[in-house]
Order: structure tokens, then C-alpha cells, then sequence
């Protein structure tokens, strides 16, 4: 097929998006968070089936699945900036919306407060494509990287809301700390609405070739192998994050050890996002994708190994370090798969894909430790792993041809 015409972002409006979305990325990127640390406490309150305390996250991560597609099709049709603005709005209602139901002493009503907080997830997940978006080259890739330096301040933002508000509501325990996640979404619009379309000249040598259909792109083997990538980077993170904490605790390991243990794997998903844009520029993104699938595996291998502390905290490093490499190298990897005319498709049917199997590890991860064991878990990690290691270690060695 003829080449597409790439544009060459602005360099100074490249970078000077890339620092908005960081910011919004470290307001936004704390609604998830405070959903995960409080979804459970809360519904044990507001809940009248015990079997459904949790639902407040699964249906935050369901929310977040069911968002990309329509989140994608907002950005394509009104602009970047519109749809981050209109998720931020919904950012802010959720937050209220979520409060209330506490206030009301209603799970329903809380529960469609954290099913919309997901929705808001959905935007605030975009933000690493619309960095590389809006820069060309080895700069795309540190900008996908900057943009989740954001999500390690989000990570830490979003559990001293908690502590700190807690109480905030006289009576009414956790309504003040739903309260902080509308302010933070409040807070990410002003900053959200400096960012611009980047200003762009047609690279020589290109033919613009029009938008081709999905399924053609889908069919792909530089895509499905960026997607494949994704979805068992961020899928098995999940799917062994959720259950770690249960498993800790069923050890014989107090609830403080399993809150530091997910603290430490919470800073290593992101504190590595300073390096890995250079690592991705030196080595090539393919290859710091599988070093972080191998990580991944890793991490499977040391919990398997003994139920002491160190192999709990150990393996929760290694599986966010692996996290980090695989997800932003894949994130990275899906940037080689579209013309400027596609990438809104594309990249809300990679998060569609991601963001589902995320929603059904959560589901799933809690369910499997307790009919089969947190060793039963870990095994599932390995073929995993290797299904698609394999073909991305063939494609970093043997490049395939252009999407």
C-alpha cells in the first residue's frame, strides 16, 4: 500500500501539550485510586448482599471498558480538547454523584457514581495517545512516558485525599473524600483547556492514502501484536494485583504489610517512567515491551517460589516495573499503526480490548483465589507471558512490514 502522509508536530507545541496533559494526568489519574481504595469499605456499609461489596470497583472498571469506544468517538468528531473537557465535566458529576449516594445511604446511587468515575477513566487514559500524537519520532516516545509521570504524583494524590478527607462530611464517613475527587476533575478542566491542535506540515514523500476500515487494521500483525501486548501487560497486572492483597492477608501477613506491599508495586508501575522514553529511543520500543513481559513472568516465578513477605513484595516490584515497560511499549507500539486520519479509531478499539480484559480480571481474580489458590494464579502468569513474548521477541528481531 502507498505510504500516509505523516505530519511533523511543532516541536513547541508538542511539548508545551505534553506538560498540560502530565498535569491533567496527575489530577485525573486520581480518580481511580480513591475508587479502589474506598469502592469496598463503602460497599460494605451500603451494600445489602455481602457478595456485592466490591461491585463499586469492578463497576469502575467496567465503566472504564465501556467508555473508550464512545470517549474515541467524541475526540474524533469535536477535537481532543472538547472531549477531555466534557470527561472532565463527567470526572466532576461522578465525584458528586458518588457522595451522594453515601449521603443517602444508597448503593445504587454510589454505584453509578463509580460506574461513571470509570468513564472518566476512559478519557484520562487517552492522554498518553494524544501526547504521542502531537510529537513525532523518539519524542512521541517520551512524551507517551512523560504523561505517565503524572500517573506516579496521581498515586500518591489520591490516597492523602482519602486521609485527609475523609471526615470531611461531620457523620458521614468518605463523602468528603468523593467530594475531593469532583474538586481534582474541577481542578484537570482550566489546565485541559490550554491544550491546542499541534501546528503540522505534511513530511515529503508521503501520499495520503484515506482512512482504511477497522477490520483491515484490526487484521494487522503489527497491530494485533501491539494489542496482544497491552492486554496481557495491563490484564495480568490486574488480574494479579487484586488478588495479592487477599492473599497477603491469608498468609498469616497483617493488613499494613498488604497496603505497603500494593504502596511499593503502585511506585514501581510508574516511578520507571522516567527512564522508559529513553530506554524505548536506545533499545526500540518491541524490546523494552518484551523486557517488560519477561518482568511480568518474573514476578509469577519469585511468588511462586514462598509466601514470605520479601517474595509478596518482591514479585509486587517486579510486576509493576513490568507493567510499566510493557504497557507504555505497547501504548507506543500502537502509534505505528495508524495514518493521523485513523488514530482515534484505532486507539479507542485498543483500549476497548485492554480496558475489557482488565474489567474481567477484576472480576475474575477474586473469584479464581478462592476456589483455586494464589498459586493457581501465578501459574496462569506464565503461558500468558509467553503467548505473546514469543512473537514480539520475533518482531523486534525481524521487523514486520508497514501496517
Amino acid at each position: 500500500m502507498n505510504v500516509a502522509v505523516q505530519p511533523t508536530a511543532d516541536p513547541s507545541v508538542a511539548r508545551r501539550n505534553a506538560w498540560i496533559l502530565t498535569i491533567a494526568q496527575a489530577f485525573g489519574g486520581a480518580n481511580a485510586p480513591i475508587v479502589i481504595s474506598l469502592g469496598g469499605l463503602v460497599g460494605q456499609h451500603l451494600s445489602p448482599d455481602p457478595d456485592l461489596i466490591t461491585l463499586p470497583v469492578s463497576l469502575l472498571n467496567l465503566g472504564l471498558a465501556l467508555g473508550t469506544l464512545p470517549a474515541a468517538y467524541i475526540m474524533r468528531r469535536f477535537g481532543r480538547r472538547s472531549g477531555y473537557l466534557f470527561g472532565a465535566t463527567i470526572g466532576m458529576i461522578s465525584g458528586l454523584i458518588a457522595a451522594s449516594g453515601i449521603l443517602l445511604s444508597s448503593f445504587i446511587v454510589f454505584c453509578l457514581g463509580t460506574c461513571m468515575a470509570g468513564f472518566y477513566s476512559s478519557y484520562v487514559q487517552s492522554y498518553r495517545f494524544a501526547a504521542a500524537d502531537n510529537a513525532s519520532g523518539a519524542q512521541g516516545q517520551k512524551a507517551i512516558a512523560r504523561v505517565m509521570v503524572g500517573g506516579l504524583v496521581a498515586a500518591i494524590i489520591g490516597p492523602q485525599l482519602v486521609i485527609w478527607t475523609r471526615d470531611a462530611v461531620p457523620g458521614t464517613a468518605f463523602a468528603g473524600s468523593f467530594i475531593s475527587q469532583a474538586m481534582l476533575a474541577a481542578l484537570a478542566f482550566p489546565v485541559l483547556w490550554f491544550l491546542r491542535p499541534p501546528s503540522t506540515r505534511k513530511s515529503n514523500g508521503g501520499v495520503d492514502t484515506g482512512e482504511r476500515p477497522l477490520i483491515e487494521i484490526l487484521t494487522s500483525a503489527r497491530y494485533l501484536l501491539a494489542i496482544a501486548t497491552g492486554v496481557v501487560s495491563y490484564g495480568l497486572m490486574t488480574f494479579v494485583m487484586t488478588a495479592s492483597p487477599v492473599a497477603m492477608v491469608g498468609h498469616g501477613h497483617s493488613i499494613d504489610q498488604a497496603a505497603l506491599g500494593i504502596q511499593w508495586h503502585i511506585l514501581a508501575m510508574y516511578g520507571p517512567s522516567f527512564v522508559t522514553g529513553r530506554l524505548m529511543i536506545r533499545f526500540g520500543k518491541e524490546r523494552v515491551a518484551a523486557t517488560g513481559l519477561l518482568l511480568i513472568g518474573c514476578s509469577a516465578a519469585v511468588a511462586l517460589s514462598g509466601v514470605d513477605l520479601k517474595h509478596f513484595w518482591i514479585s509486587l516490584i517486579l510486576l509493576g516495573v513490568g507493567w510499566n515497560f510493557g504497557f507504555i511499549g505497547a501504548t507506543a507500539m500502537v502509534g505505528d499503526c495508524h495514518t493521523p486520519a485513523e488514530r482515534s479509531k484505532v486507539q479507542g478499539a485498543n483500549d476497548f480490548l485492554v480496558f475489557g480484559t482488565v474489567a474481567c480480571a477484576s472480576f475474575f481474580s477474586g473469584s479464581l483465589l478462592h476456589s483455586s489458590g494464589w498459586e493457581t494464579i501465578n501459574w496462569i502468569v506464565l503461558p500468558a507471558v509467553a503467548l505473546v513474548l514469543v512473537p514480539l521477541v520475533w518482531r523486534a528481531a525481524r521487523p514486520l512490514p508497514a501496517a
